[in-house]
C-alpha cells in the first residue's frame, strides 16, 4: 500500500479505523503518521516513533493522575504496582489485539502482519494513537479515550484478578511431569509483625528451585512458583 493521498485503499483504512476507535481526526495526516511502522516510513509520512514517544508519556500521566485521585489511601508503592501492570506492554498489546489495531498498521514487506505479529508493535500503535489523539484535540479528549480502553484493566488489576494462581499452575505441572508436589519453606523472615517480609524457596523432590520475596506468605510462594516456571521454561498457557 502507498501513502498518497488520493489512496482510497488509505482513505477506506483511516476511516475504519476511527471507527474503531470512536474518534474522528480533524487533522487524518495525524493518524496516518500513529499507523506508520519504521519499515514503512516514507519522505512524506515518517513512522509512529515519535509519536510513540509522546503517547507514552501521556499514558503514565493519565493513569498517574487517575489513580492518584481515584484512591487516595493508596501508598506510593501500590500505585505504582497497579500502573505498572496497567501501562505494560502485556495489557497494552491486549487492549489492542481486542481492538484489532494490526489491521490499520502499515508495515513494509519485511514485516508481514500475521498472527504472529509482535505484539510489542501493537503496544507501541496503541500509544501512538493516544499522542495522535492528544494532537489533534487535547489532553482532557486523550485522557477519556485512554480511560476509556483501560478502565476495565484497572478494575482487573485492583481486584487482583490478573494475577494467575501461579502456585497451582506449578503443582499441575509436578504431578503431570515429575510425580511430586511441590513445597515452600520459609528461608527468613525479617521485620516487625505489622511490616513483615517473607523469603520462600520452592522445594520439589527435596531440590530447591527459586526464591521468592513478599509482604506475606502467600504472596511470596506465588513469586517463588511464577520464578520457578520461568526457571523450568514452562509454558503456562498449556498447563
Amino acid at each position: 500500500m502507498t501513502l498518497k493521498a488520493d489512496n482510497q485503499e488509505l482513505k477506506d483504512k483511516l476511516i475504519e479505523c476511527q471507527n474503531r476507535i470512536d474518534y474522528s481526526f480533524d487533522n487524518i495526516k495525524l493518524l496516518e503518521n500513529a499507523l506508520t511502522h519504521t519499515s514503512f516510513k516514507t519522505p512524506y509520512n515518517p513512522s509512529n516513533e515519535r509519536l510513540e514517544f509522546l503517547g507514552d508519556a501521556i499514558l503514565g500521566m493519565v493513569i498517574s493522575e487517575y489513580l492518584f485521585k481515584k484512591f487516595p489511601d493508596y501508598s506510593e508503592g501500590k500505585l505504582t504496582k497497579i500502573k505498572s501492570v496497567v501501562v505494560s506492554r502485556v495489557t497494552l498489546a491486549k487492549i489492542g489485539t481486542e481492538m484489532d489495531l494490526k489491521k490499520f498498521i502499515s508495515v513494509g514487506k519485511g514485516l508481514m502482519v500475521t498472527r504472529s505479529f509482535p505484539k510489542s508493535l501493537i503496544a507501541n500503535l496503541f500509544e501512538a494513537i493516544i499522542a495522535a489523539i492528544y494532537l489533534d484535540s487535547s489532553f482532557k479528549t486523550a485522557y477519556d479515550f485512554t480511560l476509556r480502553c483501560l478502565k476495565d484493566e484497572i478494575d482487573i488489576v485492583c481486584n487482583n484478578k490478573h494475577e494467575k494462581n501461579y502456585k497451582s499452575i506449578l503443582q499441575h505441572f509436578c504431578q503431570r511431569q515429575k510425580g511430586h508436589i511441590p513445597r515452600y519453606k520459609i528461608i527468613k523472615q525479617s521485620g516487625p509483625d505489622h511490616d513483615k517480609t517473607f523469603d520462600v524457596v520452592t522445594v520439589i523432590d527435596k531440590v530447591e528451585y527459586c526464591t521468592g520475596l513478599g509482604n506475606n506468605k502467600k504472596e511470596a510462594e506465588q513469586i517463588a512458583a511464577r520464578k520457578t516456571l520461568e526457571f523450568l521454561a514452562v509454558d503456562i498457557e498449556t498447563i
